[in-house]
């Protein structure tokens, strides 16, 4: 290209890659709670970027709190508060699917407009809480900072951070659903609820637990958003149709097509969006997925599942 060197090129295509490394890895955060919720209860949870806004205002106020009377835990704290972040959502999602959720199972529109309309309540709530304007968490040390491979590329350790934080949810998750026990009840209530609930399973307790987890680790995806930007109350709903298009062009239920689509997603719109505009980018990339999805209706990776 015009003005750039090969040298050139190559740096820039390394950071912008590492950037969507970065974006891969909110998204994906974002999509694994999603990919529970959507893949394996076929819930449309429209206000699941409000429950990354809980978590990343979580780990706003535990910095603040910190900062003010706990100074020498500061470089402590951000661990702590993800924790935090985690159980907090998980609790409003416990609570979310008891009072609402539950009652409007088999009926997605209902689902839909219902989570629609809490995701504005919720906003609105963050904004009288915490005002308007963005927010920004004071980071511990050693989140600031920057490694250098080479003296052309410069990579945010607070990138890295988040990175190594979705390869371990991820991981867990994979744990969760594959290792454990309440995992094996949670796939065979998705394969068949009538026969599950005949073995002993309390499928509604599996359904409220599920969802909640869904809820919290949507909270990690906030607390790892905080790393790379500011928080106000629309940030989680910016991310809510990335988040749709990363679960249904991996394939519905499958963890593993999550992965390989928000990898894909964010690296296309990362570079995309150097070259070109941030809306063209979104828009080149968006037409490939449709013009694939068109190809592939059950997405990039399809869980088998017996009906």
């Amino acid at each position: 290209m015009d003005g750039y060197s090969l040298s050139d090129l190559f740096s820039i295509v390394v950071m912008q890659g590492f950037s969507g490394l970065s974006l891969f890895s909110v998204l994906l955060l974002m999509a694994l709670g999603l990919a529970i919720i959507f893949g394996q209860m076929g819930v449309i949870n429209m206000a699941h970027g409000e429950f990354m806004t809980i978590g990343a205002y979580t780990i706003y106020l535990t910095s603040k709190f910190t900062e003010s009377y706990l100074p020498s835990f500061m470089p402590y704290y951000f661990i702590a508060a993800i924790l935090a972040s985690f159980v907090i959502a998980f609790g409003a999602g416990y609570l979310l699917e008891f009072l609402l959720i539950r009652h409007l199972y088999k009926r997605p529109l209902d689902t839909l407009l219902a989570t629609w309309g809490l995701s504005l309540i919720l906003q609105q709530v963050f904004r009288s809480a915490f005002g308007a304007r963005e927010v920004s968490a004071t980071l511990p040390d050693w989140l600031m900072g920057s490694w250098k491979p080479t003296p052309s590329i410069d990579i945010p350790l607070n990138g890295l951070f988040v990175m190594a934080m979705s390869i371990l949810v991820t991981g867990l998750v994979g744990l969760f659903l594959f290792k454990s026990k309440w995992g094996l009840k949670v796939r065979a209530t998705t394969q068949n609820r009538i026969m599950a609930g005949a073995v002993g399973i309390n499928t509604k307790m599996v359904d409220r637990v599920t969802f909640a987890i869904g809820c919290g680790i949507a909270g990690v995806a906030g607390a790892c958003f905080t790393t790379i930007a500011s928080t106000g109350p629309t940030s989680g709903s910016l991310y809510i149709v990335d988040t749709f298009l990363v679960v249904v062009f991996g394939g519905t239920a499958s963890l593993f097509g999550t992965i390989a689509s928000a990898f894909s997603i964010a690296q296309a719109q990362s570079i995309l969006t150097f070259f070109l505009t941030n809306a063209m980018g979104k828009v080149v990339t968006l037409l490939t997925i449709i013009a694939i999805l068109m190809m592939r209706p059950e997405g990039l990776l399809r869980s088998k599942v017996r009906r």
